[in-house]
């Protein structure tokens, strides 16, 4: 399975365990009001048990219709498009699927009140009332607002990147934390030129185009899109994560991959395909909040700076990928993936020299 759909997997585990604790919740509220409201208790028939099973299965049940609609279908179908696709989109599915969660719980409500089978016309003719019951009114408000905050933390999930605003609600980056984590920066190539040729508005449509299409191959990686800064995103990993399978270096060609596949669409739009170069290092870094109104992780550390003049590089090197050769030597290169030693450098602003390793596939 690719991380891709591990992640979505995982993003519907913890919708569908919500969503059972939000109903069992709404069935304890139901029965507090119910003993504080009715004078004379509750009827006969009435289980709190069997009230709490029940809206918990229908929370359940919600989570895996609603929930695998927003994860697999509108944050897909809709995460290049305007957030009003999505709220237009997520009231239509909701309701649709609050009227069958209600038909369900009818099919199996109703017989056990009439004392009749589901399809018995004494059956069938409680339906209109039990669906227009103001209960179902009091049911469709509440589940409206889980439905919409869900789809909220998954908007911020996907603002933030996957598991930072975790680590935000956490506070795991209150305190500043060292760890080491490998950076791939990834720039176009002749994007100055481009962007004259093409124009503003058009420019940053290939780019919103070309930072769509490389997420897949980012995230089938493992790996974190750290940010975008014009036409360069900067990508992470924790060390182990990014050195297994060659990840940090594989992402690269992937994405070359990637952008080789839909070159007709790049060609139909803009002419033009897009080329890229990338720079990989390692290192420690100091990773913690920053902001006020606006709050963030962000790392610092040498290792960044590093790596950004590994990236300006590739250009005087006639290299597409170079890596630092620490990096490139930690890693277990088969014949995939072939290192190539370009001795010392002196990068500008640094005192050292670095050898550099240009990576080919």
């Amino acid at each position: 399975m690719s991380n891709r759909k591990q992640i979505q997997f995982k993003q519907l585990t913890v919708i569908a365990g919500t969503w059972i604790v939000a109903g069992v919740l709404i069935a304890l509220y139901d029965h507090l009001v119910l003993m504080t409201a009715s004078p004379k208790g509750a009827a006969a028939s009435y289980s709190l048990l069997f009230s709490i099973c029940f809206s918990a299965g229908s929370g359940l049940l919600g989570a895996l219709l609603g929930g695998s609609f927003l994860i697999f279908y509108i944050n897909v179908k809709y995460q290049d498009k305007p957030y009003g696709y999505t709220i237009l989109s997520v009231i239509s599915s909701f309701l649709l699927i609050v009227l069958l969660v209600s038909l369900i719980r009818g099919a199996i409500t109703l017989p056990n009140i009439s004392g009749k089978p589901l399809l018995h016309a004494d059956t069938l003719s409680l339906l209109p009332s039990f669906l227009l019951d103001a209960t179902r009114a009091k049911n469709i408000l509440v589940w409206l607002s889980i439905v919409s905050i869900t789809q909220l933390l998954l908007q911020f999930s996907n603002k933030f990147g996957q598991g930072a605003f975790a680590h935000i609600i956490r506070g795991k980056y209150n305190t500043p934390q060292r760890e080491e984590k490998i950076f791939l920066f990834l720039d176009l190539n002749s994007s100055t030129q481009i962007a004259e040729q093409l124009g503003d508005e058009k420019y940053h449509a290939l780019l919103k185009d070309f930072f769509a299409d490389i997420t897949n191959p980012i995230l089938d990686n493992k790996g974190e899109i750290y940010q975008y800064v014009g036409d360069e995103v900067v990508i992470s990993w924790d060390y182990q994560v990014g050195i297994f399978d060659n990840r940090c270096i594989r992402t690269f060609f992937d994405i070359k991959k990637c952008i080789h596949d839909n070159q007709d669409k790049y060609l139909k739009r803009y002419g033009l395909v897009p080329d890229f170069k990338g720079g990989v290092h390692s290192g420690k870094v100091i990773a913690g909040e920053v902001g006020t109104i606006k709050r963030e992780v962000t790392y610092s550390g040498d290792v960044l700076n590093t790596t950004s003049r590994i990236l300006s590089m590739c250009r005087q090197l006639g290299a597409e990928i170079l890596t630092s050769a620490s990096l490139s030597n930690a890693l277990t290169l088969d014949k995939q993936y072939v290192a190539h030693s370009l001795g010392a450098i002196k990068l500008k602003g640094k005192e050292k020299e670095i050898v550099l390793n240009a990576i080919s596939a």
